[in-house]
């Protein structure tokens, strides 16, 4: 079999990182990781080709290649894999689809054309297809309540792409986390149990990284990498302080954490002394009765700003995510995030209005109340919901507006960075990636003609690099880098701002379901 993989283009949107990753020449933010591995499940002696539309073009001569074309997506990506299906079927080829898309909506959003549909992890229904495509019998669809043992899976095929497009690569430790948020699709695909890899299997996808030359940012991307504390202070980590020492630190890593990391010093050490050094956690609100509605128990009765700079002296730079339309949300919300985010100096701040991905719980609640709209476009930050808030929409909108636009302007976004700064103490013992190194003297020279000269606010610009340079001359390269994030932050809040609420469409979509037609 000759096998064709694609991933399909990521839309332009906060979390794409797109013009921020033209200052650093880079493609795409993070390899693909579910396709990489996908392609390690499939039999070792057929021929795979991978394509990731985010930094390769999908040729028509890619798709005549190929016995089969597999298409790897999220719900964000569904445009994008309507084009891909729809040019492999002009072109005669067949599709195999699956990941979160398919998973969680794709009877919703139009692909029942795909010719086999590999719902849930793909450990177990895979080979179930790829048993009966040997046969000649295979079925349209493969789905499973099992969960997959990923002690079993296999390394992903790095070899399939060009490491050197992306700013980041991705290994995966972890599946499934123990809180319960209302919100979230990540135990209604994972589950509740964390399911973990051996330090075995971690150093060896680390060592192959690190045999095909790449040097840099690892993204450990665990929706929650701290779900099982005793293994990770146990084994985990140890080795991985271990390998990183013998070879001198070739890497750095994030990942994303429950903001009760804080509250573990062992952990936050032994994570530190590893190579971690930036961590995405779930804030979503500084309101408690919001909290209490989504069940995000774990940020409760605490104060998330201590909280957060608690992180920040350990060594982490703190991405924060932020959420706003909750049926407890008061008007003063937005000033409220505002507030919290200058406070805490996280300085990439991802605030989105509430979305209700399919069978979550919030879903299936929203459709109960009659509520809930057509399938979203999976991406929170676009200024559009797929349901019927409490709060007047043209409110929540204008407020919505009213956060990015305060947040990311020059003056408060440079702000938070010197607030951040103060905060910061790496670790010694490791190889900081902070520093002012030749990548980052090409991006600088850009950034200054770009955001020293040509922004008219470039006065902040400039104002943060000679601070950056007398009070945190080490951290000289990260202010920069923080500095470009910003001026992608910007442009995309410039494609938000000009987001009309459509009350006509609107009320047409309320009359429908007061008469039980969604």
């Amino acid at each position: 079999m000759k096998i064709l993989l694609v991933y399909p283009q990521y839309p332009d949107t906060f979390w794409s990182f797109k013009h921020a990753l033209k200052f650093v020449q880079k493609k795409a933010l993070n390899t693909p990781l579910g396709m990489l591995t996908v392609a390690a499940i499939l039999p070792t002696d057929w021929e795979k080709k991978a394509v990731d539309m985010n930094t390769t073009r999908l040729n028509d001569s890619d798709i005549e290649w190929a016995d089969y074309v597999f298409v790897s997506a999220m719900i964000v990506q569904q445009r994008s894999t309507r084009e891909v299906v729809d040019r492999c079927k002009k072109l005669g080829r067949r599709v195999v689809g699956g990941g979160p898309l398919f998973t969680m909506a794709y009877e919703d959003l139009g692909f029942d054309d795909v010719d086999h549909i590999i719902l849930n992890e793909a450990e177990i229904t895979l080979p179930l297809f790829l048993e009966d495509l040997k046969k000649g019998c295979a079925k349209h669809i493969y789905q499973t309540d099992r969960k997959a043992d990923v002690t079993e899976t296999p390394a992903p095929l790095f070899p399939l792409l060009d490491l050197r497009k992306y700013s980041m690569v991705t290994v995966q430790y972890s599946r499934g986390c123990p809180f319960d948020c209302e919100f979230c699709g990540v135990t209604v695909l994972d589950g509740h149990k964390p399911r973990t890899k051996t330090s075995g299997q971690i150093l060896a996808e680390l060592e192959a990284i690190y045999d095909l030359g790449y040097r840099g940012r690892v993204f450990i991307v665990d929706d929650n990498f701290i779900g099982n504390k005793r293994k990770l202070k146990e084994g985990i980590l140890p080795a991985i302080i271990q390998w990183m020492k013998e070879r001198r630190y070739p890497f750095s890593f994030l990942t994303e954490a429950s903001i009760n990391l804080s509250d573990d010093e062992e952990l936050m050490q032994l994570m530190s002394d590893a190579g971690f050094n930036n961590v995405f956690v779930g804030i979503e609100s500084p309101n408690e009765e919001s909290l209490n509605e989504c069940k995000k128990f774990a940020n409760k009765n605490r104060d998330l700003v201590v909280s957060v700079k608690r992180l920040q002296n350990h060594g982490f730079e703190v991405m924060g995510g932020f959420i706003v339309g909750f049926d407890s949300d008061p008007i003063s919300i937005f000033q409220s995030q505002i507030k919290f985010i200058q406070q805490s100096g996280i300085v990439t701040a991802m605030v989105g209005m509430l979305n209700a991905p399919p069978g979550t719980k919030l879903w299936h609640r929203l459709k109960k109340e009659k509520r809930l709209l057509a399938t979203g476009t999976g991406d929170n930050t676009d200024g559009t919901a797929n349901f019927i808030p409490e709060m007047d929409f043209n409110v929540l909108v204008n407020g919505y507006k009213q956060i990015l636009n305060s947040i990311y302007s020059p003056k408060q976004y440079y702000e938070r960075i010197n607030t951040f700064l103060k905060e910061f103490r790496p670790n010694k013992k490791v190889a900081y990636s902070g520093k002012l190194r030749i990548a980052q003297l090409k991006a600088l020279i850009k950034a200054t003609f770009t955001l020293g000269i040509r922004d008219k606010a470039g006065w902040y610009y400039w104002k943060l690099i000679f601070s950056s340079l007398l009070k945190y001359p080490r951290f000289t390269g990260l202010a920069i880098t923080m500095a470009v994030q910003g001026f992608h932050l910007r442009k995309i809040y410039e494609k938000v701002r000009k987001f009309q609420v459509d009350d006509a469409l609107l009320a047409r979509q309320q009359d429908l379901l007061n008469r039980e037609l969604i």
